[in-house]
């Protein structure tokens, strides 16, 4: 047993022997391998590194290529957009100039055209005038009774009735052919905006309210086919406006002694209740009178208000029409009584005559109660009045003076004037918009009062018509058409105004009889 013991051992042994050895080489074998390995594995990872580093170089050279390119592009497709630009500009250029090219082109074939029309239309005139002037002058030789100076005379009387016949027949054409084209352009349009703009702005120095008991007298005033208010414009010169508003007429007239005077014609001829043309004038020739008794009484009341009583009765009475004048909206006989004060004061402060003082500035604007009637400066208007009523140098002088017409040369000519300004200029004395708007109408009704056969003149409606009454015996019918346009082109020439004025000529015959 101990040998088989030892035997067994010596086996076991050997076998344990024999196992480590197999492990110990083992051991450096597989060392080995991962040494390897780890080599391996060492060298794939920089092979990976690198191949990395390769990849990310190459995207980013790319990269910078591509952002080349994009940037070479946007420059380019810049700068063609700018020459595209530039062509289209010289292109809008070159069309603009064209088609002004054609229009000039255009104008200057119209403009050949109508001179060439106006050639032949002037042409054809000559040419019957001249056969006119061929034909009247062998009817004249063949008349032998006639003197000279006859025959001179009856040619001339035939070809003036043929010439105003004709001139007659060719304004009415063309006054139709005017309208038709243009009644409803926007020029038109725009100038009766104007006119109704215009009448509104003057409305409160221009217009008068006149109460009526019942509307119903509305339709008494107006007539028959409204032959009332047309008799009571006529007579009157004011315009009477009758509308909607309720128990109410509008008189409208720039002159405010003519509008005075329509007024209480109006309101006399309610208050009797017969309204008819005859009556009119009957009732405006009482309102006439009555309205020149309250000039003389205002006339007087200032006078005695500055305390001077001697002034003559002419100047009385030409003071008193003040009290319907103004001045850029300033009422002048008011103006007049500041004016007297303050010279008054101004002189008792300097030692000088009071009432001296006081009595030129009274009378310093005496001459806008006349200067519708008389041409000149009112200044030099009232210096002649007074004049010729007796007032001392002094007085006349410092009249004429006031705005420098003359030279002032005393101190009471330097008063006025300060006087004059002071009252002026204070603070919502004036307005120059009325004043303006009454010298234009004041002016439409000069001009046509000018011509001849003219017998009265009213400028209605704000000044946007002037009705012109003409004596039947010196102006015909196909005279009346010349002489509209006369006037109106008369105004054209010499006047600024807004819109448009229409000159309305009337001519009429009246018969009167009496039966006994």
């Amino acid at each position: 047993m101990p040998i088989i013991a030892a035997l067994v051992g010596i086996v076991l042994g050997a076998i344990a022997a024999i196992a480590y050895m197999r492990t110990a080489k083992q051991g450096s074998l597989h060392e080995a391998d991962e040494k390897i390995q780890s080599a391996h594995a060492q060298a794939e990872s920089l092979i990976g590194d690198a191949k990395r580093q390769a990849e990310t170089l190459k995207k980013e050279a790319l990269l910078e290529a591509k952002e080349e390119i994009i940037k070479n592009k946007q420059a380019a497709e810049a700068e063609d957009k700018q020459r595209k630009s530039e062509i289209r500009t010289l292109e809008n250029r070159v069309m603009q100039r064209e088609e002004s090219l054609d229009r000039r082109n255009d104008a200057l074939d119209k403009r050949e055209h109508q001179l060439s029309s106006q050639a032949g239309q002037v042409e054809k005139r000559s040419r019957e005038l001249e056969e006119l002037c061929a034909k009247q002058t062998s009817e004249l030789e063949r008349i032998a009774d006639l003197t000279r100076e006859d025959a001179h005379k009856e040619l001339l009387d035939k070809v003036r009735g043929e010439v105003t016949h004709e001139a007659a027949t060719i304004i009415r054409e063309s006054e139709q052919q005017v309208r038709a084209e243009c009644h409803k352009t926007a020029q038109e349009i725009l100038s009766l905006a104007i006119q109704r703009c215009a009448a509104d702005h003057t409305a409160e120095v221009t217009v008068t309210s006149v109460h009526i008991p019942s509307d119903d007298l509305k339709g008494r005033i107006i007539g028959r086919e409204g032959r009332n208010i047309r008799t009571f414009e006529q007579v009157s010169g004011v315009n009477l406006v009758i509308d909607d508003t309720p128990e109410t007429v509008v008189l409208s007239s720039f002159d405010p002694v003519r509008r005075e005077t329509a007024r209480v014609a109006l309101e006399n001829l309610i208050a009797d209740g017969r309204i008819h043309p005859a009556r009119i004038e009957e009732m405006y020739h009482k309102a006439a009178d009555l309205v020149q008794q309250r000039v003389r009484e205002a006339g007087e009341q200032a006078a005695f208000d500055t305390g001077i009583h001697d002034l003559h009765p002419e100047i009385v009475k030409t003071l008193g029409a003040l009290r319907y004048r103004t001045s850029f909206g300033q009422n002048v006989l008011q103006h007049s009584l500041e004016v007297s004060d303050l010279c008054g004061v101004m002189a008792s402060e300097l030692g000088l005559d009071v009432v001296t003082a006081k009595r030129a500035g009274l009378l310093h604007d005496l001459g806008k109660a006349i200067d519708h009637d008389v041409e000149g400066p009112h200044a030099v208007i009232g210096a002649e009045l007074a004049r010729r009523y007796g007032e001392k140098p002094v007085i006349v002088h410092a009249i004429e003076a006031h705005h420098a017409d003359v030279d002032p040369n005393t101190v009471l000519d330097v008063l006025v004037q300060a006087a004059d300004a002071v009252s002026a200029s204070r603070p919502g004395a004036r307005r120059e918009s009325a004043e303006n708007y009454i010298k234009r109408l004041e002016k439409l009704e000069e001009i046509a009062n000018s011509h001849d056969g003219v017998e009265r003149t009213y400028a209605m409606q704000a000044g946007r018509e002037v009705h012109v009454m003409v004596q039947p015996d010196k102006i015909s019918d196909a005279q009346s058409t010349v002489l509209a346009h006369d006037i109106a082109h008369q105004i054209e020439e010499e006047m600024e105004y807004p819109g448009q004025v229409r000159v309305v000529v009337i001519r009429e015959s009246r018969a009167v009889d009496i039966a006994k």
